[in-house]
This record gives C-alpha cells, structure tokens and sequence, in this order.
C-alpha cells in the first residue's frame, strides 16, 4: 500500500510540482522517507520553490547516515536550483535531532549563504511525526 501511495504522490507532484503548504510537505516527507535505516533526502528546488528533483544522497544503518555538505551543494549548483529542503529519518522513532544532524544542517547552511542559495528547512521523520528544525529555532 505504501508503494502506491508513493507512486500516486509521484504523479501528483509531477503534475503539480509545488508543494504549496506545511501539511503538503510533511505528508510528503512522512511517505518518501521512512524505512528500517537511515536515508537522507535532499528536495532541490527552483525559484518559485517547485521541485526539480527529490535525491537520496544518501543511505545509512539503523543509527547513522553520512552526509557530504560538499555534495548537497556541488548537486544543487548542477540542478540550477535555488533553495533546498533537507529530509532524513530516524528509524528508532524520535525525530529529535542529534547534535551531528544539528552540525551538518549549520554547515550546509554556510555553505548554501555563501553560494545564493536559500536553505528552507530540515525535517527529521519519526514515527508518525516529523520535526522542524527551521519551527524548533535551529535554523
């Protein structure tokens, strides 16, 4: 069911490729990102903050996932895209970011202020709840 669920949202923000509100978003988010181990997402997006490409940059274990700031950049600089939105789950259920998640959002951040690009957000997926850090004040 899950699938399917995914392949619909699929059509629908490929018709419809802006994700127009908070709820959108989280939604979103809650289907393309939860699973058993740990993926780090990266939503690239235009100026009127359509979505040019939704990537996995990532895969980890049950506790980790190695994120390259370098890489997320260097990959929205080839995209042409002008803001970001930063995604990964926690398999254990806590959304709660770790200061390593807290780390790496502040040096993508540098990097993305320093380049004209716009980080909107990084949301960690729970277990049926995802977490803001831009609403938690940390970004």
């Amino acid at each position: 069911m899950v699938l399917e669920a995914r392949d619909i949202l699929g059509r629908y923000l490929s018709q419809n490729p802006v994700i127009g509100s908070w709820q959108a978003l989280m939604d979103y988010c809650a289907l393309t990102v939860r699973g058993p181990i740990e993926r780090f997402h990266v939503l690239y997006l235009d100026r009127k903050n359509r979505i040019i490409a939704d990537e996995l940059l990532s895969t980890g274990t049950v506790d980790h996932v190695p994120v390259y700031p370098r890489e997320v950049i260097k990959r929205a600089l080839m995209l042409n895209a002008s803001a970001l939105i930063l995604i990964h789950n926690h398999p254990s259920g806590d959304p709660t970011p770790s200061e390593a998640d807290l780390s790496m959002t502040k040096e993508i951040q540098k990097g993305c202020k320093y380049l004209g690009l716009t980080l909107h957000d990084h949301i960690i997926v729970g277990a049926g709840t995802e977490l803001s850090l831009r609403a938690l004040g940390k970004l």
